[in-house]
């Protein structure tokens, strides 16, 4: 007579109480029931049947119980290892919120370039005349879903479209032709554009990737002057545009830099603009988009009143002129 194979269990799917996982770690660091116990404030029975639910949730055992002592299995071990990290940040982020809880502040998503070469530079100033406001910076390419995350606003870098839906333009986009001024002195010439191919040209190593980056790049710069086959004497190439700025301060070739980012490195003659005359306009602009759940709070209103300030400096230092009401051009 044949028997039919029993069929195989089927693993829960149903989340696991944390209180089992806490249980679990305790017992898992001092591989003694009672020391939990004490460590949970909870009865030994209980962390017993805590840690007797959690093995039948997972379907086998996590700890070998010996006569007087306990050891995890192999299945404990690797679990040990995962859940441990897990729950201390969860705890260090309850911890953070109950520290915070009560307090202003305002959380911004940018772009690593655009917050240290602008942003940061200029934040001495809100900080000293709102002693009371947290900020927190969150610089990441990637783009934050303002809807959805607990981001305040968004100071973006991109053509008009989706994501400056709402958003005020703060300013525009002109590229130039940088460089320390003690290359300026040692290396050849550069009265024309085309003396810029004697130089080792300095460029963001995705200039070519994509259409937004290629608005940036240096043969786009040659073909608007009418040299679309000129080759430069070596290329360097980075990833940001903070790399390119600090490569061109140092003396490494010439960058074709963005002015808004750059203004007060010029102020400063750390950098000399070598062809003013030869600037070019791009398409992108900066943004500043503020999150539908924010934009009433006090704070925000008051670090977006900053910023428009700062926004209006930077279109002087640069030249660009102010919208039709003498401010951001709204989209």
């Amino acid at each position: 007579m044949a028997f039919a194979e029993p069929a195989p269990a089927v693993p829960r799917s149903r989340p696991v109480s944390a209180g089992h996982w806490r249980a679990f770690l305790a017992v898992a660091q001092h591989l003694n029931f009672r020391a939990a116990a004490d460590e949970l404030a909870l009865t030994q029975s209980a962390v017993s049947r805590q840690i007797q639910a959690l093995e039948e949730e997972l379907g086998l055992a996590l700890f070998l119980r010996h006569t007087r002592a306990v050891e995890l299995t192999g299945a404990g071990a690797q679990l040990q290892r995962a859940v441990a990290p897990a729950l201390e940040r969860i705890d260090s982020a309850v911890r953070l919120v109950r520290k915070t809880a009560g307090r202003r502040c305002v959380t911004i998503t940018t772009w690593a370039s655009f917050a240290s070469m602008w942003l940061i530079t200029r934040m001495e100033e809100f900080q000293r005349d709102h002693p009371g406001v947290d900020i927190r910076i969150d610089a990441s390419d990637t783009l934050v879903d303002l809807d959805t995350s607990d981001v305040d606003l968004a100071l973006r870098y991109c053509l008009p479209g989706a994501g400056t839906q709402g958003g005020l333009r703060l300013f525009g986009e002109q590229l130039s032709v940088v460089a320390s001024p003690w290359l300026l002195k040692s290396g050849p010439a550069l009265r024309r554009p085309a003396d810029a191919a004697r130089f080792t040209l300095i460029e963001a190593s995705d200039a070519h990737r994509s259409q937004r980056m290629e608005w940036l790049s240096w043969r786009r710069w040659f073909a608007r002057q009418d040299l679309p086959r000129l080759e430069p004497a070596r290329w360097l190439y980075f990833n940001y545009a903070h790399q390119i700025v600090q490569a061109a301060r140092s003396g490494q070739g010439l960058a074709l830099a963005r002015m808004p980012l750059i203004a007060d490195v010029l102020a400063a003659g750390d950098l000399v603009e070598v062809l003013p005359q030869h600037r070019i306009d791009t398409p992108l602009a900066y943004w500043l988009v503020v999150g539908p759940r924010s934009a009433q709070r006090p704070e925000i209103k008051a670090f977006c009143a900053w910023l428009h300030i700062q926004a209006q400096a930077t279109r002087a230092a640069i030249g660009e002129p102010a919208g039709p009401n003498g401010d951001e051009h709204p989209h």
